[in-house]
């Protein structure tokens, strides 16, 4: 029985495994690092135990403190997620030795897995079909290369103790062969300590298909169908789907029954993952076994309405299956697709930083968000930067491509690069809505999903969000920092009371300026915007990070974010950052001499702009502030010089106070 679970990683699967561990009434222990002392699966368990800085071989990746300190807490079993410490067989031994129960396979599965070269022998004993190859012990060039030889090119080399598509060359040809033999094993010795390698015949057109398996410790073994992951870059999943598409019947049993064998062969217990390869003519062939739950389990529990955690903790209790394999039925289509802070356009090089905005779609019973991540939080350095795991359901494969995109279109994170255009992309694709599915596939399209946006799409997706962004910047400003601090133009007379006045806002977007004419109205939070020829009624209000527009009549919401100075404006069809440059004030008709020159807030004087005594045209700027990270000309209401300036550039004013004494033209002449 376990009543206290102790989760042996971090992010999104701990919150996943708590979050059922939790419906269970079953205790948890969370463990974290420097950088996750404030992170969300830490709030979310009962308890939380610190195991050291934050690179993972001083924490997560620590298996005896780890054992150390569930023995203190009174741990019954460890959950380990995924990575880390999930297919470390001496860790899974060290939980044994210690009476604790690993919610995982047996040590002797993980090891026999944990070598491709050992793996493709075992299965090739159990008569599970393998892709033609040599998996030998001699791993001379010549033997290497005369298997190649034998089978036909193009072959595939693989590192045998490798993943995550290190030490793996394609070799097209007899003459490239020795050239990429010798990469690939210096690949895996740098990444592995091991460059034994494996060469198979590489099938040209291929899907990256994989069964869900579950084995009890009473014999039995049932498999939870199939889930497509042939879309990849640089042999790491991007969408994942269930069932595969175009997959008759006959070919989900076969190769549902050769995964049952293969788990068997090796004494499985647990959550396991086996790996084909699925050729055009539906012939497959085993590619490998993760002995673990996999990223993407959620599109399985989707379409099979079974909670895998729950089967995972159920198992390690000792207990049958929780359903035999008729009573496992398959309905409708899920994708995952995985958000990442990455650079699609920069090799997906991971992107760190502040998660200064987060909006995900809203979940319910047919769109769910998987995430460890709040709006705040630090993507770091130290960890994989995948941010969440949107999925989504539908009764068919196209209601659910429909759902996925559209809640794509939901989700805004600023603050970091991220993968969702390049989702987007992908999933609207022709070949991918069409279910053209191969391992090759971003490979093949690659100059659609990757194509630049042309400065001429750039620039008009700009003047169809400029008026969303003039009226941001204006309700912005209105906030108050402080009590103490009176908002900024918080009125039509904030400068000059009861005057009728226009302001010239200078927007920053995409390295364009423009300048959008500004005419307060007499509504509270309503401006007239002319840009070029092209007038716009605005008004709206913002609450919390929302914009709530309304432009020449017609409702829109925005989120955004202010990311020091530079705002990122969000909904389904926008996707734009713009700063303000300048903001000036003037009246359409004061010509008095009596002009309010009071400072609109707490701020800081950048510059002089004339000097004093200096004759000055009517709406010529002469003093430049920056307040709000804004920055604010004053401006002469009428002809007329300045007869002092009372605070010099770099000092700070309070807001209210008087900035400078200015003489009308017609007084001077006096």
């Amino acid at each position: 029985m376990i009543n206290k679970l102790l989760i042996a990683n971090r992010g999104e699967i701990a919150c996943r495994v708590i979050k059922t561990a939790n419906a269970q009434g079953i205790k948890t222990v969370a463990v974290y690092s420097d950088a996750d002392k404030n992170a969300l699966h830490v709030q979310m368990a009962d308890e939380a135990v610190y195991l050291g800085p934050s690179p993972s071989k001083k924490s997560y990746l620590r298996g005896e403190l780890i054992i150390e300190k569930a023995k203190e807490l009174g741990v019954d079993a460890i959950h380990p997620g995924y990575g880390f410490l999930s297919e470390n067989a001496e860790f899974a031994n060290l939980c044994a030795k210690n009476n604790i129960i690993f919610v995982g396979p047996p040590a002797s599965a993980i090891e026999a897995m944990g070598s491709k070269s050992a793996a493709k022998h075992i299965m090739e004993k159990a008569g599970v079909p393998l892709v033609p190859g040599y998996h030998g012990d001699d791993q001379s060039e010549a033997v290497l290369k005369g298997a190649a030889d034998e089978m036909g090119y193009p072959v595939l080399l693989k590192a045998a103790a490798g993943g995550g598509g290190k030490g793996m060359r394609q070799v097209w040809s007899e003459k490239e062969f020795s050239q990429a033999l010798n990469a690939a094993k210096r690949e895996s010795m740098a990444s592995f300590g091991d460059d034994h390698m494996l060469v198979e015949k590489y099938l040209t057109r291929p899907r990256h298909v994989e069964i869900q398996v579950f084995c009890d410790t009473h014999g039995n073994g049932v498999y939870l169908f199939e889930r497509d992951c042939s879309v990849q870059r640089r042999h790491q999943k991007i969408i994942e789907e269930a069932p595969a598409p175009n997959m008759s019947q006959s070919v989900r049993e076969k190769m549902g029954e050769a995964a049952i064998l293969a788990a068997k062969a090796i004494n499985y217990v647990g959550a396991g993952t086996v790996e084909f390869l699925l050729d055009e003519d539906d012939s497959f062939y085993f590619m490998e076994m993760n002995t673990r739950l996999q990223v993407e389990h959620p599109v399985t529990e989707m379409i099979t309405r079974e909670d895998l955690v729950h089967w995972q903790l159920t198992i390690a209790e000792g207990k049958p299956l929780p359903k035999k394999q008729n009573e496992l039925t398959l309905t409708g289509h899920a994708f995952e697709a995985r958000i990442y802070a990455e650079d699609p356009n920069n090799e997906f090089l991971p992107s760190t930083g502040t998660l200064c905005l987060l909006r995900t779609p809203k979940e319910n019973d047919v769109v769910r968000v998987d995430t460890g991540v709040v709006e705040g939080d630090e993507v770091s350095v130290f960890y994989d930067p995948m941010i969440a795991k949107l999925v989504v359901w539908g009764e068919n494969r196209e209601i659910a491509l429909k759902r996925l995109i559209s809640a794509l279109g939901d989700y805004y994170i600023d603050g970091v690069s991220t993968n969702i255009d390049f989702l987007k992309r992908v999933a609207t694709h022709p070949a991918f809505v069409g279910a053209e599915l191969t391992t090759t596939f971003v490979e093949k399209h690659h100059d659609s999903l990757f194509s630049a946006i042309s400065e001429d799409t750039a620039s008009d997706e700009i003047q169809a969000s400029l008026p969303a962004m003039a009226l941001l910047s204006l309700l912005n400003r209105k906030v108050s920092t402080s009590d103490k601090t009176p908002t900024v133009w918080s009125t039509a007379g904030a400068w000059r009371a009861n005057a009728n006045h226009t302001e010239t806002l200078t927007l920053l977007s995409n390295q364009d300026e423009v300048r959008v004419e500004v005419k307060h109205l007499s509504a509270k939070h309503a401006w007239e915007l002319t840009v070029g020829e092209k007038t716009y009624i605005v008004d709206g209000n913002l609450v919390d990070s929302t914009l709530q527009a309304t432009i020449d009549g017609y409702k829109s919401t925005f989120s955004f974010s202010d990311n020091d100075g530079v705002y990122t404006l969000f909904n389904k069809d926008t996707h734009v950052k713009f700063s303000v440059i300048s903001a000036s004030l003037s009246d359409d008709n004061d010509d008095r001499g009596d002009a309010n020159f009071s400072a609109p807030m707490n701020g800081t004087i950048v510059a002089h702009l004339v000097e004093k005594g200096v004759q000055v045209k009517k709406g010529e700027p002469i003093l430049v502030m920056e307040a709000m990270k804004m920055e604010h000309s004053i401006i002469a209401p009428h002809d007329g010089s300045v007869e002092e300036f009372f605070f010099n550039p770099g000092e700070l004013v309070d807001g209210g106070a008087t900035l400078l004494s200015f003489s009308t033209k017609e007084a001077a002449e006096v």
